[in-house]
Formats: C-alpha cells, structure tokens, sequence
C-alpha cells in the first residue's frame, strides 16, 4: 500500500513541476517527462503497477485521438494535386531511404517501418512558437497524410508481430479493409446529412454548451472506436487516430474544441504514458549495454538525415532553407517511434539494446532538432 502511495504521489509531483523544468531548460514537457520518470524509476519511487500500465495504455491512446483531431479530413482532399504529388514523392524517397540503410547495415525488417515514421505532434508545438509559416503549414498538410500513412503500417506491423505473417494476418487486414470501408461509407453519409441539415451537427455540439456535451460526444466517438478496433483485433491507436480525424472534419463550428480536449490530455492521461515510458528505461543501461549511446547517435542522425534530404523536393515551393526546417519539423516522431519500439521489443522484434537506442534516440531527435530549428530560423531572419 505504501508503494502506491509512493507511486501515486510521484506521478502527481512529475506532471505538476515539469512545465516549470521545460520552461527553465526551454524544451518541451514531454522529453522532461520521459526524463523525469526514468529518473525516479530508478531511485524506486516508481515501479510496476497494473492499475498505472492501464492508464498509461490510455494516455497512449489518447495521445493518438489528439492527433487525429490535428487532421480536418475536408481540407486535406482539398489539397492541391501537385503538393500532394509532392508529398507522395516525399514519402517514397523516404521509406526508399529507410529500406536501404536497413538492408544495407542488415538490420531487421521491422526498422523499415520505424525509420520513416511521421507524427505531427509536436509540429502542432512548433506553430505555437514560429507562427503559421509556409513551411509550418506545409509541415502539417504532408505529416497528416505522412501519419495515415505510419499509422496505417502501425497497425499491419501490429497485426504481423502477433500473428506471423500467415492466415492471422491476411484476416487482420481483411478486416481492416471491411472497416475502412464502413467507415469511409459513414463519412459520406455524415457529409451528406450535414449538408442537408446542418443544425443537427450543431444541436449534437450547441455553440451555448453548459452540459459539456462536445467532450461527451468526442468521449463517445473515442471509446466506440477504439472498441470497435478491440472488436476486430486491430491495432487500437488506429481507432484512436480516426476517432480524433471525426471531430475538426464534421464539427468544424467548434474551433476551440480540440484544444479543449488537448488541454485536457496533455494536463492528465497523456504524461502518465510518458511518465511509464520513462520508468522503463533503466538509466543503469547507459552503462551496462555497451554501445547503447553511439546506437542513438547514429538512429538520430539517419533519421534526421533522410528527412532533411527527402524535403528537398519541396524546395522550389519554400526555398531550401524552409524546405530543411520542414524535413526537420517531422524529426520527432516522438509517440509513435516509442510506441513502435515498444510494439517490437514486446513481440521480441528488437533487442533490449535496439529498444533502450530507439527511446535515447527520440529524445536526442527532440532537444537536437528544437535547437536546430531555433538556430536556422534565427538565421534566415537574419538573411532577410
């Protein structure tokens, strides 16, 4: 009992003080989370708990709705042939990149899907810094699309390291075939309805709302699809992440709403996973597992690296300066490189010195690329 209450007021303690140690070393409150929660996992004020395991899988969740809610489904079909043109061009020269320096330095076949990975979580932070610029913008377009695309494989690489690339798999991705299907069948039919009657969307979301009703009903998409994805065995982040797409695509009146629902993430559910994160690396392993260090390095650099390069094409859109800070903006894959690494180390994918590299790794990509983006931004104003 004494160890919960210990683990309990830890957890309390991490989430209150850490703005103040992101604010003072000027980084996000994610790395300084994941820090502070390898930290005290060490000393032994945190450790396995069920009831934390759960609600860490839940901010996880979570984590993945509220980038959802980043993604209005309307505009990103509006997006013009050619940027999308290059966005795909992007993409393929990346995972052309990524099969390459796995095939290359013979790594496992998993490391194809983990190097390209794209979130726009952090790039939503990056905007509340530089503003709405260019290349801010373009960022969010093609790692929307860039983060279907991840997700999508998250799930299938799911699915193949439970089931084995056998008959379990084949039924994972009919299945998610059948559910993309239906849900593409819904997203037509709701276009249609609120064209038709556009009061119902704002008699499910009033603009005068004392009952709470937009958070009941974003709550009630969440939980269904999640369930819905547990139903069919799918990877339950994928119905997180189009749970989340459903709200700024079909409630577009309630701008404030998925900040309102991100305040409210990122101030519970969402540093208790990375808090557990942070507990499960063993700081002693920076020791232990020889070459541990240099393996981040080197997992920072070539996904840095291939970025930067892929972003290129976008150069006579930005200018190349824009184009890097773009390449640079979705170098932190933060959530879903972690979530990635822990998919692999749990099905024994990847070895405890690939995992323990891939969480070093993230947090290097998120303190080096922040630093980098500050320096090359200061610069370019300078040039102006």
């Amino acid at each position: 009992m004494s160890d919960n209450v210990v683990l309990i007021i830890t957890i309390s303690l991490i989430i209150m003080f850490s703005p103040f140690f992101a604010r003072l070393l000027k980084l996000p409150t994610t790395p300084i989370e994941i820090i502070l929660g390898s930290i005290f996992g060490y000393v032994g004020f945190l450790h396995n708990e069920h009831l934390f395991e759960i609600v860490a899988e839940l901010g996880f969740l979570y984590l993945m709705f509220i980038a959802g809610t980043e993604i209005n489904l309307k505009n990103t079909l509006k997006t013009p042939r050619s940027t999308i043109k290059k966005v795909i061009l992007y993409l393929i020269i990346l995972y052309a990149f990524s099969i390459a320096i796995s095939l290359y330095l013979e790594l496992g076949k998993i490391f194809m899907v983990l190097l390209p990975l794209i979130s726009v979580g952090l790039v939503a932070t990056l905007s509340k810094e530089y503003g709405k610029t260019p290349w801010l913008t373009l960022s969010m377009t093609a790692g929307g699309i860039g983060e279907v695309v991840s997700i999508g494989l998250l799930t299938l690489t799911s699915a193949a390291l439970q089931s084995g690339f056998g008959l379990g798999l084949f039924k994972t991705i009919f299945a998610l075939l059948i559910f993309l299907i239906f849900m593409f069948l819904i997203f037509r039919a709701m276009q249609l309805i609120f064209w038709w009657f556009p009061e119902i969307s704002t008699s499910l979301m009033p603009h005068e709302d004392n009952k709470e009703q937009d958070i009941r009903l974003s709550m009630g998409i969440f939980f269904l699809l999640v369930g819905a994805m547990f139903y069919l065995e799918l990877e339950l982040a994928f119905g997180a992440f189009l749970a989340g797409i459903f709200i700024p695509t079909f409630f577009e009146h309630k701008h404030e709403l998925p900040e309102k629902l991100a305040s409210y993430g990122f101030g519970f559910l969402i540093p208790i996973f990375f808090i557990h994160i942070g507990s499960s690396f063993h700081l002693d392993a920076l020791i232990t597992i020889e070459g541990l260090i240099t393996k981040a390095v080197l997992i920072t650099l070539a996904m840095i690296a291939m970025r930067v390069i892929a972003s290129l094409v976008f150069t006579k859109r930005l200018g190349v300066i824009d184009s890097i800070l773009m390449g640079l903006s979705h170098s932190m894959p933060l959530t879903l490189l972690i979530a990635m690494a822990t998919l692999a180390y749990n099905a024994h994918s990847i070895d405890e010195l690939h995992y323990y590299a891939f969480i070093l790794a993230s947090l290097f990509q998120v303190i080096s690329v922040m630093i980098i983006i500050k320096l090359l931004n200061n610069y370019k104003l300078k040039m102006e």
